[in-house]
């Protein structure tokens, strides 16, 4: 079971935002890799205090960890755990400020003690189309990409315009005296490497396109709009920088009969007067396949049947949605004359005189009930 968030930075759920980062500071200072070199258990507690602060710190993931706690991260792609140290000093390099000589430590990237920075690589996107059944149950996707990879034989030097660092400092004279300022390297990018021999096959930077069949797996529960991410399998960086990632924008398939409403599920089931008057049982579609359900004698137009469980997997796993039957009573347009007939003797029969029950409730008040 994963550990709550507050207790890794030793904060109470009512702590500020400034008192969260102040927290946050202490304990990656504590456990920095620099402080505690070759110490397994100093660098989990590093990643963790950097996980616990990526949720915290912004407002909307708070939100959702106070409400749902680490369940509202799981399934992949939407945000908390799976840190690298690449991603910790990339996104919070800034609040370590000079302690660790601007932020990196050795190894890593960063500024910090003189090593070059790591330069991350292009992001990819995609679209993949789901249908209704692989949204309900969740699906793994195997998918051919284009990405530029590294080519084999390249070999890079180290870049003479920035020494290596990755950056350039500028001193100007201004109004209040002398001021220096750093600038990202315009020769080798930030990466501090310049390309120094490469095949035939590669290009400026010394990669080449290779097409790649990935592996992603979609959660139960993803619904039109959401993007995934597959981390490490955008494009390489040049050097030795780090891969970017792949971004999986989802789409859906609409299903024949049935409508998708958050996680549950609606069909329309047309059935004949005489099923309505003498019950019947029908067999519907449903995402795990076919269900037969029974209608009771003398069901009215407007009924809505729940089959509980039968909808869509929750995305935060709290169970499935379910499935929600409206009956409806088709009316032929078109009698022959004996069936007419029948009819016409039924006209003012007491039989079938509407007399709604009080349990029967209006169009309004189920309205009120599905939405609630």
């Amino acid at each position: 079971m994963k550990e709550d968030f507050y207790e890794i930075l030793g904060v109470s759920k009512s702590a500020s935002a400034a008192e969260i980062k102040k927290a946050y500071r202490k304990k990656a200072l504590q456990y920095h890799p620099d402080k505690n070199p070759g110490d397994a258990k100093a660098e989990e507690m590093f990643k963790k205090s950097a996980e616990a602060y990526e949720v915290l710190s912004d407002p909307n993931k708070k939100a959702k960890y106070d409400q749902f706690g680490h369940a509202a991260f799981e399934g992949g792609g939407f945000g908390g755990g799976g840190m690298n140290m690449d991603d910790i000093f990339s996104q919070f390099g800034d609040i370590f400020g000079s302690a660790f000589g601007g932020g990196g430590f050795s190894g890593f990237g960063g500024f910090g003690g003189g090593g070059q920075r790591r330069v991350k690589g292009s992001n990819l996107r995609i679209r993949v189309k789901l249908t209704l059944e692989e949204i309900a149950n969740g699906v793994e996707k195997k998918v051919k990409v284009r990405r530029k990879i590294q080519a084999e034989g390249v070999t890079y030097k180290t870049c003479t315009t920035c020494n290596g660092r990755g950056q350039v400092t500028k001193v100007q004279n201004t109004i209040l005296g002398r001021m220096q300022t750093a600038a990202t390297c315009s020769v080798c990018g930030g990466s501090g490497q310049i390309l120094d021999g490469k095949p035939g096959d590669a290009d400026a930077q010394g990669l080449k396109v290779s097409e790649e069949t990935v592996s992603i797996n979609i959660p139960a529960g993803v619904e039109e709009g959401m993007q995934l991410k597959v981390p490490g399998k955008g494009n390489d960086a040049p050097g030795n920088g780090i891969p970017g990632d792949l971004l999986v924008a989802i789409e859906t398939q609409e299903h024949e009969t049935l409508k998708r409403e958050g996680d549950n599920l609606h069909y329309d089931l047309y059935i004949s007067i005489s099923d309505a008057i003498l019950g019947t049982s029908k067999e519907i579609d449903a995402v795990g396949g076919k269900v037969r359900i029974k209608l009771e004698p003398g069901i009215q137009s407007g009924k809505i049947l729940r089959l509980r469980g039968k909808g869509v997997s929750s995305l935060n796993g709290y169970g499935s949605g379910d499935l929600l039957v409206h009956v409806n009573v088709w009316t032929p347009k078109e009698l022959n004359k004996e069936q007419k007939d029948f009819f016409e003797r039924m006209q003012g029969n007491e039989n079938f005189e509407p007399k709604p029950e009080k349990s029967d409730k209006s169009f309004f008040e189920k309205v009120k009930d599905m939405f609630s």
